[in-house]
């Protein structure tokens, strides 16, 4: 599944209260990892913003390590960081 704009703010949507396993399962084909906010690199810009949660999408997920980008095309997962403030 590609990640669009439209995509990740039904993710957003969905996103409180549920773990990166239910986001699965709602979006079949997308990648999911969750974190605090504080595990981002501070100079990393999320593309979405929510009041307890901000959005970064990742590609190329290989081993342990998640290679971060703002290209919608070349998504494949969605890193959803709890806001420290949020919720």
């Amino acid at each position: 599944m590609m990640i669009t704009q439209e995509t990740l703010q039904a993710v957003a949507a969905a996103a409180p209260g549920k773990t990166a396993f239910q986001l699965r399962e709602q979006f079949p084909g997308v990648m999911f990892t969750e974190c605090g906010e504080d595990d981002v690199p501070a100079r990393l810009n999320p593309v979405l913003e929510t009041p307890g949660h901000y959005f970064f999408l990742f590609t190329n997920a290989s081993g342990h390590c998640l290679e971060f980008t703002s290209d919608f095309a070349s998504a494949t997962g969605v890193v959803v960081a709890a806001r420290a403030d949020g919720c």
